[in-house]
């Protein structure tokens, strides 16, 4: 009628109703991977998990803690400090803003922008300077430093002009901040 076996039947009746011992590993697993996610307010991913679960003696691999939060449906927020990028109380002379909020371009090398961002990496917080082309959006140029200074910025330019064969003629766009209005970056400017 169930159309099961006999010996499949009794097989059940005398096991099914227990928990294999690698089902039951696996529970204990799952447990202390939920109990450490909730311990880091929910933000830690795989890896920070891993490190936690090594503290109390347990060695999972990446891969068994990310099967583990997606089986038990634990999604780890972003954390995100606000960190402010821009010093615009300066007494660096200020560039006129040539674009007047027109971020088009009909050609490469026409018009490209900058900027400064910060990242969370395992070498704690990183500044990322960027300088993009807005004829295909893509990133150019790029740097990174635990210290927001002109440096940043200035390798992040030469690293755009260098791939780009040093073009003539480009509109850099920035934000007014302190490090985009250096002696350096100005001069690094004049000279393309």
């Amino acid at each position: 009628m169930l159309n099961v076996s006999r010996s499949g039947y009794y097989a059940w009746r005398k096991h099914g109703q227990t928990v294999n011992p690698r089902e039951q590993r696996q529970i204990e697993r799952d447990e202390a991977i939920k109990q450490a996610f909730i311990d880091s307010k929910e933000r830690s991913g795989a890896r920070r998990i891993q490190v936690d679960l090594a503290e109390l003696d347990m060695t999972p691999d990446i891969k068994t803690i990310r099967n583990s939060m997606i089986r038990q449906g634990l999604v780890p927020k972003a954390a995100r400090k606000f960190k402010v990028t821009t010093d615009s109380k300066h007494n660096q002379p200020v560039a006129p803003n040539l674009l007047e909020q027109d971020f088009t371009a009909s050609a490469p090398n026409q018009k490209w922008v900058g900027d400064i961002t910060y990242l969370f990496t395992s070498e704690g917080w990183l500044y990322l300077a960027v300088i993009i082309d807005l004829y295909s959006r893509s990133v150019v140029g790029w740097s990174m430093s635990n210290r927001m200074t002109a440096t940043l910025v200035c390798d992040a330019l030469k690293m755009a002009l260098f791939r780009r064969g040093f073009p003539e003629g480009i509109i850099v766009h920035s934000d007014r901040g302190s490090q985009y209005c250096s002696n350096d970056y100005r001069d690094l400017i004049k000279k393309t």
